[in-house]
């Protein structure tokens, strides 16, 4: 089989106005990126047509070193759809540079089942991952400034919250100190650099309602405190307007296709592991206006991104799918089941059995949100029927309908029966009550952590470090006591420990550290060990990547 660039190359793609005109968004609309990009403006979307949009969640087990293909599904899910005559789009998240250089080499779907044109994709893209950059990092800049400006008087922000953001995986700005060699180059201070997929300006743009409330979540960004413990905000420094034009393109949602010219729309890109895990709000709503079944995906295992899905973005938004798909590998299973790495491709029934334990979890926590619930076998030429058939029989005694999705391979023809399944199981069984969530907006920030932990992670007990405590003392009786929370966390784990594979239980979950987001309008809570600077491996992608002829090799 081609590489996924070379599928890429071999596919002839239809010009963006093309694209457009198949869901009826209208040509004077277009904002073109070259000839197979555009914007689309973000007020152009219809909330009657909205209610009428069938929303599919896709969500995993937890992902292993084996893979698990999210994306490839999302993407599969939508080519069949429109293969059995259904206007259907999928909303993706745009991919980082940190992973594509780093773990993954790319991630815009695989096979014939892929985001096109992914050079681009994967790379700048229409530059929203470099306007966040540039918004976050301005505004570092703009509060260094203030505090050398006001240094010596009561003005001074005693207490910086504000770090810098990079888009690469960097372990060595994780923690710096900045303003050395002498007052002229400002105030000595101890800081460091997130990714970001994890600003709260990424988050902020993917949550916000349109122009006017994106300004607002960012004049509400808590920058640090003064020394008389008061909290010093963007609207204090007054900067507001200034940050919000930096991300005037930005916030318009990206129109692209598939490998089969099927529109997609992507835009935004917080990691579920450190942040909140979903594309923006404004596009969801814009493909939800122009199709009829939408296919959205969520970062990570279910524990992550359905997680975050449910109880930050749908209760913010109202947004509620019809049916959530849970993707799973025989391979991925087994290593849940404790099978090595090296032996995942050989058929091992115990093996299996056992890391099937996970995807229960994982059902039983998407039930537990009200959710109609398929599993979705992603399948590999190694995976033999004996294994195939414990699964069938793993779904059909708990009554969770089961598609195989062979898009990567067959691209739309290859999710035929996977599309047919999914619009049969809507139509019986649509999930139109409201989401269940996994805590109130009343509950207070430690009880909803202990929540999340104990009923979705299956944890015993949450434990608090001083240092997160302090930082939970101080938003108690605040309006911050009431916002939802995000959980970052290892993805490969319900529990802190990367290394705890299958279902852990009856562990205690530690709580490190509190980051506030006021903009985004959520707390950010430091499970264990995960860090918000991710490092490069020992054999980073980037070794791959090359451009040869003109052309780029290596991007996947």
């Amino acid at each position: 089989m081609p590489s996924d660039i070379e599928i890429a190359r071999s596919t002839t793609l239809e010009s963006i106005d093309k694209i457009a005109k198949k869901i009826d968004i209208p040509q004077d609309e277009l904002i073109p990126y070259g000839k197979f990009m555009a914007k689309i403006p973000w007020n152009l979307q219809s909330p009657e047509k909205q209610k009428k949009s069938n929303l599919i969640l896709v969500t995993s087990i937890t992902p292993t070193k084996a893979g698990i293909g999210k994306t490839t599904v999302s993407i599969g899910l939508a080519l069949g759809l429109n293969k059995i005559g259904k206007k259907a789009s999928v909303a993706l998240r745009e991919p980082s540079l940190g992973p594509c250089f780093g773990m993954k080499g790319g991630a815009a779907g695989g096979g014939y089942a892929q985001v096109l044109p992914m050079e681009n994709i994967n790379l700048h893209f229409t530059g929203d991952f470099h306007a966040i950059t540039s918004a976050h990092n301005m505004l570092a800049a703009l509060l260094d400034n203030y505090n050398y400006q006001n240094r010596g008087t009561d003005n001074v922000v005693t207490e910086v919250l504000w770090k810098r953001v990079l888009d690469v995986n960097d372990r060595a700005l994780r923690n710096i100190v900045s303003g050395l060699g002498g007052t002229a180059n400002g105030v000595p201070q101890e800081s460091g650099f997130d990714i970001t997929p994890a600003s709260e300006i990424m988050a902020i743009l993917c949550l916000a309602e349109d122009p006017k409330d994106l300004k607002r979540r960012i004049e509400n960004i808590l920058l640090g405190y003064k020394a008389d413990g008061s909290m010093f905000t963007v609207k204090e420094l007054g900067v507001a307007g200034a940050i919000t034009v930096l991300l005037k393109d930005a916030i318009h949602p990206n129109l692209v296709q598939t490998t089969e010219n099927t529109p997609a729309f992507i835009h935004g890109g917080p990691f579920a592991n450190i942040a909140h895990g979903c594309n923006s709000v404004l596009a969801t709503r814009m493909a939800m206006s122009f199709s009829d079944y939408v296919i959205t995906e969520a970062g990570f295992g279910a524990d992550l991104g359905a997680e975050k899905f449910f109880d930050i973005k749908c209760r913010k938004t109202g947004l509620c799918p019809k049916l959530t798909l849970i993707v799973a590998t025989a391979q991925g299973l087994k290593m849940h089941g404790g099978v090595p790495l090296n032996a995942i491709k050989d058929e091992n029934i115990p093996g299996l059995i056992q890391g099937l334990e996970n995807l229960k979890k994982h059902i039983e926590n998407i039930k537990s949100y009200g959710q109609s619930v398929m599993v979705v076998f992603n399948r590999y030429n190694s995976d033999t029927e004996e294994e195939i058939s414990i699964l069938k029989e793993f779904c059909l005694k708990r009554n969770i309908p089961l598609a195989e999705n062979n898009s990567f391979g067959l691209g739309g023809e290859g999710a035929v029966e996977f599309a047919n399944l999914v619009v049969k199981t809507i139509e019986e069984n649509p999930s139109q009550d409201p989401i269940q969530f996994a805590y109130s907006e009343a509950d207070g920030l430690e009880e909803k952590i202990a929540k999340v932990a104990k009923n979705i992670y299956g944890a015993s007990s949450v434990n608090f470090s001083k240092k997160a405590k302090s930082k939970l003392k101080k938003l108690k009786d605040t309006e911050m006591d009431k916002f939802p929370i995000c959980i970052a966390k290892t993805q490969y784990s319900f529990s802190s420990d990367p290394k705890a594979y299958g279902v852990s239980k009856n562990f205690d979950f530690q709580i490190n550290d509190i980051v506030i987001n006021r903009g985004a309008e959520f707390i950010v809570a430091i499970a264990g060990d995960i860090m918000r600077m991710p490092g490069l491996p020992k054999q980073p992608q980037a070794m791959n990547i090359d451009i040869v002829d003109g052309q780029i090799e290596g991007l996947s």
